[in-house]
């Protein structure tokens, strides 16, 4: 059964977010719909998805597989279908699982993980749509290439078959002014759209800082705390 009170928050909660989206492509320069809200959803109930997509959110963020999955299958089997983004770092064990359910995957950080997913999208009736995350810090435990490996790793998703070169991804540092982050990566995204034309996807910006992404050019912002709230640190 539908929430009132949590459609109602969610709603008030969403146009703010659109509010800040317009605000700042409009200070960029940028149309207004230039930018896609992904709303991050991990470690809230599907009867949230259920209630964004009812709203009008067409894109979705998970980053666990176990949780992804069943949250997927009850979303799906309340029929709805949002456009599923994995954004956590993947495993190369969860491959088969994760692109059951996904659309996107965000967080593609490796030729052998790019090597996974080509071998278990074989057969898909439409290629699976790959993001590189790019590391704007070097530090390895956040995910991520340099970018000395990132046209590797591009070139090897874009000579697959099964799968579709999308774009970049990427997380601002911690401690570093994320424009300055958003400025090196839209370098980068332009280098990808020039080699691989088709490659224009630019995810990058959340709650804190999707001004100075959408500023950099950023065609995707993640958004879950300022949509959903403060998760509960216990999940």
């Amino acid at each position: 059964m539908t929430d009132p009170g949590r459609r109602a928050e969610l709603a008030a909660s969403l146009e703010q977010v659109r509010e800040r989206i317009a605000r700042a492509c409009v200070a960029a320069g940028r149309p207004p719909g230039a930018v896609t809200l992904t709303a991050v959803t991990k470690t809230y109930p599907a009867s949230d998805v259920l209630l964004l997509a009812g709203l009008g959110v067409t894109d979705m963020a998970e980053n666990r597989d176990q949780e992804a999955a069943a949250k997927a299958a009850e979303v799906h089997a309340a029929g709805v279908r949002p456009r599923w983004h994995f954004v956590g770092q993947l495993q190369r064990n969860k491959v088969r699982s994760v692109i059951r359910y996904a659309d996107v995957i965000e967080s593609v950080d490796s030729l052998r993980l790019a090597g996974a997913l080509a071998k278990a999208a074989v057969g898909r009736e439409v290629p699976l749509e790959v993001l590189v995350q790019v590391s704007l810090d070097a530090d390895p435990a956040r995910g991520g290439v340099t970018e000395d490996d990132l046209w590797r790793v591009s070139d090897a998703v874009a000579s697959s078959e099964d799968l579709r070169l999308g774009g970049v991804m990427a997380v601002a540092p911690l401690g570093e002014d994320p424009g300055a982050a958003f400025a090196r990566l839209a370098v980068i995204a332009g280098r990808m759209a020039s080699e691989h034309p088709g490659a224009t996807t630019v995810s990058a910006g959340m709650s804190g800082d999707l001004e100075a992404a959408v500023r950099h050019g950023a065609t995707h912002v993640r958004i879950g705390t300022s949509l959903l709230g403060m998760r509960n640190s216990l999940r």
